[in-house]
């Protein structure tokens, strides 16, 4: 494996997506498109990939098993649709939709990562200025008051305590975080902890809701994208497992699935679920009943996008105050407790 080849995002899929569905559009054949495409694309690796695929298929195997090679880069949603445009002679328009799915995904994940950055930035920094004071500043201070001979309040029992502890022992502190944050991602990624995990991050107060809508969007975009490129109802539930990312739900998809495969519709068992939003369900039911299943799984999910944007910009108007009040508190307890034995000592002079 080639530690330092170039990673293929999902932009770079996105766009080479694109202009194959343009080339295939247009009546050229597949492998003359590949050829067309590879000679353009500035990524080493997705060139690489897509050059072994042309040969693959040049050598008679469909374009879905070609893919199903390199499963990094294109997962089995993307493969499966692949497969239903070959089978129903749409590979253009599939891939069409692909590419949409791609590209929203991308700007999605971008969203949340530039939303988040900055907290995240501001949190570092309060830990690092914290950590500071307690190494360098405070055993600096506590000379001083050592040296008067004084008793010292509480407070400032513990703040000298804690400094010492973290000078003295950062040797042993460092490791056994580390320690700690892997056997607690031991502990979530194991059978038994994964579904308690999932069941906490979403009923926690500040992400939770988030975090479902964002499981809802891809739940009816990939399902709706699925279902409009022609890919079999009990394949896609399949596939949607594996977009969603949380056991609880996945749960609930595998009983809509087994409800599906017995007769019952997909609307009833995500009620029953109580995971989903009424409202959600409710659209999926008159979507079913009305034979419009696929766009009213899409229009779900457009609804969910805005709502998500707006939810994303409002937790941010959150987090950030909360973070200052945290690191003001903080402050103000080492200020407190260094400013205590000071006022002692100038009362008693």
């Amino acid at each position: 494996v080639n530690l330092f080849a170039e990673r293929v995002n999902s932009q770079d899929l996105a766009t080479t997506t694109r202009q194959l569905a343009t080339l295939v559009g247009s009546g050229i054949p597949l492998v003359s498109a590949l050829t067309a495409l590879i000679d353009q694309i500035e990524n080493a690796t997705l060139k690489s990939i897509l050059a072994a695929v042309k040969q693959r298929v040049n050598e008679g195997a469909s374009f879905a098993d070609s893919l199903a090679e390199y499963p990094k880069v294109f997962s089995n949603l993307y493969m499966n649709m692949v497969r239903a445009g070959e089978t129903s002679g749409a590979l253009d328009v599939v891939l069409n939709r692909l590419a949409d799915f791609t590209e929203n995904q991308a700007q999605l994940k971008s969203k949340i990562i530039g939303t988040m950055v900055y907290p995240a930035l501001m949190i570092v920094m309060a830990v690092g200025v914290t950590a500071m004071l307690f190494v360098f500043v405070i055993p600096k201070i506590s000379k001083i008051f050592e040296s008067q001979r004084m008793a010292l309040p509480l407070p400032t029992q513990i703040l000298i305590g804690t400094s010492n502890f973290m000078t003295n022992y950062w040797a042993i502190l460092i490791p056994l975080l580390f320690g700690l944050v892997y056997g607690f991602k031991c502990y979530i990624n194991s059978k038994k902890g994964r579904p308690k995990w999932d069941r906490f991050v979403l009923k926690s107060p500040l992400f939770g809701s988030l975090i479902r809508m964002i499981a809802i969007t891809r739940f009816c975009k990939t399902l709706g994208t699925l279902i409009s490129s022609g890919v079999p109802l009990l394949t896609a539930f399949d596939i949607v497992k594996n977009v969603l990312q949380n056991q609880v739900l996945v749960a609930v998809i595998n009983d809509v699935r087994d409800a599906v495969k017995e007769g019952d519709s997909i609307a009833a068992p995500l009620k029953r679920s109580g995971e989903f939003p009424p409202i959600v369900t409710h659209m999926i039911e008159i979507g079913e009943k009305s034979g419009q299943l696929e766009p009213m799984l899409l229009n779900v999910a457009k609804s969910y996008d805005v709502q998500i944007e707006s939810k994303l910009q409002a937790m941010t108007s959150i987090i950030e105050p909360i973070i200052i009040v945290v690191m003001g508190a903080v402050v103000a307890c080492i200020v407190f407790a260094i400013l205590l034995p000071m006022l002692q000592m100038s009362s008693s002079v």
